[in-house]
């Protein structure tokens, strides 16, 4: 069985954490690894390997994730633009024929499951389903009346007690009211957004309810650049797929799909009311994760989290406080599913706030912005070892680099220069010039441009060794 990772959400329900280009899975919310990392983890004992669909811009993200919890049995489908999941799943069964995967075991990246015993039970039975040539889904046995999530209905006359039941209807997230009247008739279930299938099955369906998302993904994947461990899909193939749901697209449609039941302490940790439930609480009901020590006088019922800033907090109650580097959060406890809207108006800004950290990785490494003004531009960068910089010019500024630890060797048009510890270059405007890291440990150096445009599309990409 292959699990298929969804990993292409933004995630902005938990702004300003969570960012375009650092989305919620990968951040480390609960413990020393992320969401991504305990999906993967969770999974490991009952797939045999990994499916992860995700972005070109996330890729090298995942990978290190990876690394770091030593996975290797993983394959990409890279998609150039987000087309929900209907195209992520569809992709997905091609790959699994093309690799002979029997099961595939559908499963959002970002979600926490805490109930491991009852999981393995419940994957283990709906595998057995699916067997039958059902598409299964994972409903979660409502705990209370939540208003942000899908619900499913199933048949009435159904034991839910026997877990197995057919699905009459899908609701979209309802209000309180609403919610209450579908936890009171008891044959209605939270929609995980976890599937467990056999490809062959799902496209057969696929194909005679939704032939042209059929038909454009397997065009899409057949014209994908398929090399190692990753399958590159085509910008223009990618667009062509029509945007929907899986639920939308086929699930509420066929005939096949049924439910299990599934008490497995779950949360989709979706906005900072989930948050500050999954997390400990202080003597004062507080939730705090911070890097700095926060100061709480005559405060209860709070979460703070902070990144590197001291918080204080005086006579306050339920309210939601996330401080970053670049932009801070308040809001009542209970209004966090409004998050989104500031996420919203900041897109209608065209406010970098909400795509990017002061911290930004890439591929070779990471560059956080120290200073910034109109003119000039102050920022770190960590260059992994045996790691280089796309060859590149700028046309509106210059640069000065200074190594503060490790050494670099920088090219600057015809020539080569190697930096030590305390030594620093001038890359003037228009210059062709590259970044290398030749040795065993991370290069920083602190970079200061110059110059009356500094945004990142100054940026004449000439070589590049991850075809960006």
């Amino acid at each position: 069985m292959t699990n298929v990772v969804l990993c292409g959400g933004s995630g902005t329900r938990l702004w300003p954490i969570s960012r375009t280009y650092f989305p919620k899975q990968f951040y480390k919310l609960i413990g020393n690894i992320s969401l991504f990392q305990t999906t993967i983890l969770r999974n490991a004992g009952l797939c045999d390997d990994f499916l992860i669909i995700t972005s070109k811009d996330q890729y090298f993200i995942a990978l290190d994730q990876l690394e770091e919890i030593g996975v290797k049995n993983f394959r990409f489908i890279l998609e150039p633009v987000p087309r929900n999941t209907a195209a992520a799943v569809a992709l997905s069964c091609f790959d699994a024929l093309a690799n002979n995967s029997r099961q595939l075991f559908v499963t959002p990246s970002d979600h926490l499951i805490k109930n491991k015993d009852a999981y393995k039970n419940v994957t283990d039975i709906a595998r057995d389903v699916s067997e039958e040539g059902n598409i299964v889904m994972f409903g979660i046995k409502p705990a209370y009346p939540e208003t942000g999530y899908g619900y499913i209905e199933t048949a009435p006359e159904e034991d839910t007690s026997f877990l197995i039941a057919r699905v009459t209807s899908f609701k979209e997230k309802p209000d309180k009211d609403t919610a209450s009247c579908y936890i009171s008739k008891g044959n209605f279930c939270w929609n995980s957004g976890m599937l467990l299938f056999k490809p062959e099955v799902l496209l057969k369906e696929l194909s005679e309810l939704c032939p042209d998302i059929y038909e454009s993904s397997m065009r899409a994947y057949e014209n994908a650049v398929k090399e190692d461990s990753k399958v590159w899909v085509g910008e223009s193939d990618m667009s062509n797929i029509r945007e929907d749901s899986i639920d939308f697209a086929l699930l509420e449609k066929t005939g096949v799909v049924k439910v299990i039941y599934s008490d497995i302490d779950w949360s989709d940790l979706g906005n900072f009311d989930s948050i500050y439930n999954e997390l400990e609480k202080d003597e004062n009901n507080n939730v705090v994760t911070a890097t700095e020590d926060i100061l709480s006088i005559n405060s209860k019922n709070n979460l703070i989290m902070s990144n590197g800033r001291m918080v204080a907090t005086i006579d306050v109650e339920d309210l939601i406080v996330v401080n970053t580097d670049d932009a801070l959060l308040i809001s009542k406890k209970g209004s966090s599913q409004n998050v989104k809207k500031v996420v919203d108006e900041l897109k209608k800004r065209n406010s970098e706030l909400r795509t990017h950290h002061l911290t930004v990785c890439r591929p070779w490494g990471s560059y956080t912005v120290l200073l910034e003004s109109n003119s000039y531009k102050i920022k770190k960068i960590t260059v992994k070892p045996s790691a280089k910089l796309s060859l590149q010019k700028h046309f509106h500024r210059s640069e000065h680099w200074i190594v503060t630890s490790g050494t670099a060797l920088v090219r600057v048009d015809d020539k080569e220069i190697f930096l030590k510890l305390n030594e620093s270059t001038y890359i003037p405007i228009g210059s062709v010039h590259r970044l290398e890291n030749p040795g065993l440990i991370p290069l920083i150096i602190i970079e200061a441009q110059v110059g009356e445009y500094l945004k990142e599309d100054d940026i004449v990409r000439l070589e590049d060794d991850y075809d960006r």
